[in-house]
């Protein structure tokens, strides 16, 4: 039987898809790519739905869109609490112990995870324009999320933070950066994201670097290693140190567009 790539997550589908099944991307529409190899994240259509476990999840809206889920008996997401929409009342909730205590405070991390068990509908969405990006993740696979980045994480996603020092004084101060970092095991687990404007996602090989404004990071695979690096420009007699963030490959990195500081919008 004839079968078709998805370009964004690699997944086989049946020939008379018009989107994937696993991420929901077109699958009659290539991939855009910017001259210096970012991949524009795809666009997904007004009320695509797609399949992890035994559960769907339905994309609605695009301004700002909304991650509605329709989780089978057994199936379970995890997230932080203020990005829930609306739940059906019998979709009962438990909290995920995250550890970390006061460092995730004084990181501005959030105190609670929240968990949904099916079955049941649920809906997620963040109060800012962008997309959803699909992260469909494979057998141990290990990937980091800018902090208040993710949407929602399905059960099979083990969930822990890492921080990374040197970036306090380019983001908010404070303890510096935190990243979500989600891990699979011997199993595929689905991570949903929102990226404030648009999203785009470029492959680093091996030692091959490139340099970010810290505010434009979304997510990367952990193999990518993150330095804090000084940029000095010189203006007239002064010298202006500017933070970026350098980016080591091999990997995926993946930038937004636009950033909204988190303290803005929750």
């Amino acid at each position: 039987m004839e079968r078709i790539e998805c370009q964004w997550c690699k997944a086989q589908n049946e020939a008379n898809r018009t989107s994937c099944a696993t991420c929901g991307a077109p699958l009659d529409q290539k991939n855009l790519v910017t001259d210096s190899g970012w991949t524009e994240a795809p666009r997904l259509r007004d009320m695509t739905e797609f399949h992890f476990s035994n559960s769907t999840c339905q994309i609605e809206g695009e301004i700002v869109p909304v991650a509605e889920l329709a989780l089978a008996e057994g199936d379970s997401v995890f997230f932080e609490h203020h990005v829930m929409l609306w739940k059906e009342p019998q979709v009962p909730m438990s909290a995920l112990n995250t550890g970390g205590g006061m460092k995730r405070m004084l990181g501005g991390m959030p105190h609670i995870i929240s968990v949904a068990h099916g079955p049941g509908r649920i809906a997620f969405s963040r109060d800012a324009t962008g997309e959803v990006v699909v992260l469909p993740l494979h057998p141990s696979m290990e990937i980091d999320v800018r902090e208040h980045g993710f949407l929602a994480g399905t059960h099979s996603l083990s969930y822990s933070f890492v921080r990374i020092k040197g970036l306090a004084n380019v983001l908010h101060g404070g303890e510096g950066m935190y990243m979500d970092r989600f891990v699979t095991a011997n199993e595929p687990g689905l991570l949903l994201l929102h990226g404030y404007g648009n999203v785009f996602q470029r492959t680093l090989g091996s030692g091959e670097k490139i340099l970010i404004e810290p505010g434009g990071f979304l997510y990367k695979d952990s193999s990518v290693t993150m330095n804090t690096v000084q940029q000095n420009v010189k203006t007239s007699m002064m010298r202006h140190g500017m933070y970026l963030a350098e980016m080591v490959g091999p990997g995926r990195v993946g930038i937004q567009s636009m950033y909204v500081h988190a303290g803005t919008t929750e």
